[in-house]
């Protein structure tokens, strides 16, 4: 599940062929405000770019709900509206906000009474007529450990948590332990340069994962190609490399739109 950061990184997720994506903070809050993953994007910027990459794709989009944005009330109303938008699940997380992305220090989580108020909450939402799934994460692994992390995956399931998330396990025997204790779906973070090893699909459906994201895949990919091509332009060359003009108009959809007004052309004209 390579992740996505606005509708145009959605639509070529879908068009190489992948069965769902998910919607970044840490790609949101970069790619929309040059900002860090650290609280500074707000539900309204989150929901309103999850609208454009859902607008823009026909297959299942989870969104990153960071911790709810709030106490419990504030927790039912994210996961509403993440389903009114039309996402397929969302995200909640047990961190002190504002948060901050998994893989970097100062991480904080709250006390395990507001951990499950939240994802009680969430599920509370999504029973009271929300059609989203709930996927619950935990950041406990780094600041009380393994065990710790474990207990509330498994008190996340036990309050009817779809999938679970235990966020930066720091090994392969960790994840391997993560997917034997708990019951349930579980989503592993691939994040190059991070604390969990990146581990091929093959294996880690073997250890018990059921998807595997690949949260800055994209966005480091197009940074590198962005910073590559100012370069050759800086120096007064042509970009090094390129898709090609009708390609871009294809990804886009202009094809589709010519073919749209070609429907209306000249059928409101008299004799």
């Amino acid at each position: 599940m390579p992740c996505c950061f606005d509708a145009l990184s959605a639509r070529l997720i879908e068009l190489a062929g992948f069965p769902l994506t998910f919607m970044s903070g840490f790609a949101v809050s970069a790619a929309r405000l040059a900002l860090p993953d650290t609280g500074l994007i707000s539900y309204a910027e989150m929901l309103d770019q999850g609208r454009s990459i859902l607008d823009a794709v026909s297959f299942p989009v989870i969104g990153d709900g960071d911790t709810g944005y709030g106490n419990a009330a504030n927790v039912r109303r994210t996961v509403t509206g993440y389903a009114r938008a039309g996402f397929a699940a969302v995200m909640i997380e047990d961190q002190v906000a504002p948060k901050r992305c998994g893989h970097t220090r100062g991480k904080e989580i709250v006390d395990r009474s507001e951990a499950l108020a939240r994802i009680r909450a969430a599920v509370d939402a999504r029973e009271g007529g929300a059609d989203i799934l709930i996927m619950a994460r935990t950041d406990a692994r780094a600041t009380h450990g393994l065990g710790e992390a474990l207990w509330r995956m498994q008190a996340f399931a036990d309050l009817g948590a779809d999938i679970l998330f235990l966020e930066a396990p720091r090994d392969e025997v960790e994840m391997a332990s993560f997917c034997a204790h708990v019951p349930g779906p579980k989503m592993a973070n691939m994040l190059e340069g991070g604390v969990t090893p990146v581990l091929q699909p093959q294996r880690l459906q073997e250890i018990g994962y059921r998807i595997a994201a690949y949260p800055l895949a994209l966005l480091n990919s197009a940074v590198y190609a962005m910073r590559d091509t100012l370069r050759a332009l800086a120096a007064g060359r042509a970009p090094p490399r390129s898709v090609d003009f009708a390609t871009i108009r294809g990804i886009v959809g202009f094809d589709e739109y010519d073919r749209t007004l070609a429907q209306y052309a000249n059928r409101d004209q008299g004799p």
